[in-house]
């Protein structure tokens, strides 16, 4: 993931996904449809998210999966859990909230540290002044709330213009994508509507994919 600074004007112009997976509990189970997902695009990168277990199988977790995610190119970023990222072999971390991005700080500069949770404006200046490598608006929490679309996408209109740091707009589902696109989102989030789909993983991605390609960003 790169900053706006570094990319080329077509690149801008054609944000790449962002997965988002389920909890996993299983890596075994998952394998199939995360290499079929990103079979299906250019995905920038993964973020996991672990199901709670200890230390230990967390880390066996990240490391089933780790070569799928890897052997496609794509970062592999642990969602919290930021003390296993080096062990487990990850490229870095998503931060929930300014707490936990804090203590993810000390995996840079050599590994990726992108921030969420972000409840304010003002939250999300603080986390790309502190070195956030990407800010991401409208994921779900804990509780799968979200902010209302709207809220998202005037969250975004207002970051792009103004902040070199990328954002990724969170998309609920396909029918969001457009939308965060034309908002000026550099990635766009997708989990439950890539996972969640009924024509599979596969057939979802390239569905977000097109529907990314079709829309120019306003920049």
């Amino acid at each position: 993931m790169a900053s706006r600074e570094n990319r080329t004007e077509s690149r801008r112009e054609a944000p790449r996904p962002y997965l988002v997976t389920p909890l996993v509990d299983d890596p075994a189970g998952f394998e199939d449809a995360l290499a079929a997902a990103l079979a299906a695009g250019d995905v920038a990168a993964v973020m996991l998210r672990l199901a709670a277990a200890d230390e230990r199988t967390l880390i066996n977790r990240v490391k089933a999966l780790a070569p799928v995610v890897q052997g496609h190119g794509v970062a592999l970023l642990i969602s919290g859990n930021t003390g296993i990222v080096v062990r487990a072999g990850a490229d870095g971390a998503h931060a929930d909230g300014l707490a936990e991005f804090e203590g993810a700080l000390a995996l840079k500069p050599d590994r990726i540290v992108g921030c969420g949770g972000l409840v304010t404006r003002h939250d999300a200046m603080v986390a790309a002044e502190g070195g956030a490598d990407y800010v991401m608006f409208g994921e779900p929490d804990d509780a799968e709330r979200r902010p209302s679309f709207e809220a998202v996408i005037d969250r975004v209109a207002w970051w792009a213009p103004l902040f070199e740091i990328p954002c990724v707009g969170f998309a609920g589902s396909p029918d969001e994508v457009a939308a965060l696109t034309r908002a000026g989102a550099d990635y766009v989030a997708v989990g439950d509507a890539i996972f969640g789909d009924a024509r599979g993983p596969a057939a979802a991605m390239a569905d977000v994919v097109r529907r990314l390609s079709m829309t120019e960003a306003v920049r």
